[in-house]
């Protein structure tokens, strides 16, 4: 066993579901599927029971669970001992985020900062966009990813997300290279929210027109997609949400494309912290570097 397996153990555990936890842990979700199931075949013993609404820790797992913390606990300590005896800054930073952020964006950001600040605790939340909006503006969390911030928010650019048109395989509209919104939006349609204020349906509403045959409506993004592969309708949804698999299902770009920003600021009401400071830096920075080639 290694300390990957162990953080991404514990990371599961809090937050059901590997999206989250791979977010949380600083890992890609299948660098933390592999560790956790190279854990389950070193002990020789199943830890965790995956189904369709996430994941869960078997009898064993959660004893191994008690154990992963404990150690965890013992190397906290180490290091803080071992930080306060060179000299080096501790601290800590409240991240707050909707699930797609932490599976898409922010990962390798934060892997990067555990590197560079290893000293620095970094609490990651995961909830919907309009919490981390209601956080920041309470002071609950440090720092937080939000939706299409304004020009004069302050907020650093971390992310964008192009809105793509999802369809059955065999849809007549599939065949387009191009759709407009309201042509997809005319056909019966599957509503998929992803935890957020900024949906297919607020997005038609502020283009004028409206979703007229809403046939199912998710939260999940994936259980959107699955849906439309079994012809239940059409739906739009950001491009990263996208499963692996596209078998059954044709995807299409609007005409007018349309996107979904992300941007990492810092609550306004109290002054940041120092740990604060270095996460944001580091964001600039990555910016400027641009995509990794």
């Amino acid at each position: 066993m290694n300390l990957t397996q162990l953080r991404s153990l514990i990371a599961v555990a809090e937050t059901g579901s590997f999206t989250a936890a791979a977010g949380i842990a600083g890992l890609t979700q299948s660098a933390m599927s592999q560790a956790l199931a190279a854990m389950e075949e070193s002990l020789g013993v199943k830890l965790l029971v995956r189904h369709r609404r996430g994941v869960e820790l078997t009898a064993f797992g959660e004893q191994a669970l008690d154990h992963a913390r404990a150690a965890f606990a013992h190397l906290e300590a180490i290091r803080k001992e071992a930080a306060a005896a060179t000299g080096e800054e501790l601290g800590s930073v409240r991240l707050a985020a909707f699930p797609s952020v932490f599976a898409t964006v922010m990962p390798l950001l934060l892997r990067r900062f555990r590197t560079l600040h290893p000293g620095i605790q970094l609490v990651a939340l995961e909830t919907d966009d309009r919490e981390v909006e209601a956080w920041l503006a309470a002071g609950t969390v440090d720092l937080g990813v939000v939706l299409n911030p304004s020009a004069d928010s302050g907020a650093v650019l971390v992310g964008q997300d192009e809105w793509i048109a999802v369809l059955p395989a065999a849809y007549p509209l599939g065949r387009q290279s191009a759709l407009s919104f309201a042509e997809l939006a005319a056909e019966p349609f599957v509503l998929a929210t992803g935890g957020c204020h900024v949906n297919a349906r607020s997005l038609a509403e502020d283009a004028g027109i409206s979703l007229t045959d809403v046939r199912m409506e998710v939260r999940d993004w994936l259980s959107a997609t699955a849906l439309v592969r079994e012809g239940v309708g059409v739906s739009l949804v950001p491009e990263s949400t996208l499963p692996e698999s596209r078998m059954g299902l044709r995807t299409v770009r609007l005409k007018q494309p349309l996107s979904r920003r992300f941007g990492l600021m810092a609550t306004p009401v109290r002054q940041r912290t120092r740990a604060a400071r270095l996460l944001i830096e580091l964001a600039e920075r990555h910016l400027k570097a641009g995509p990794p080639p």
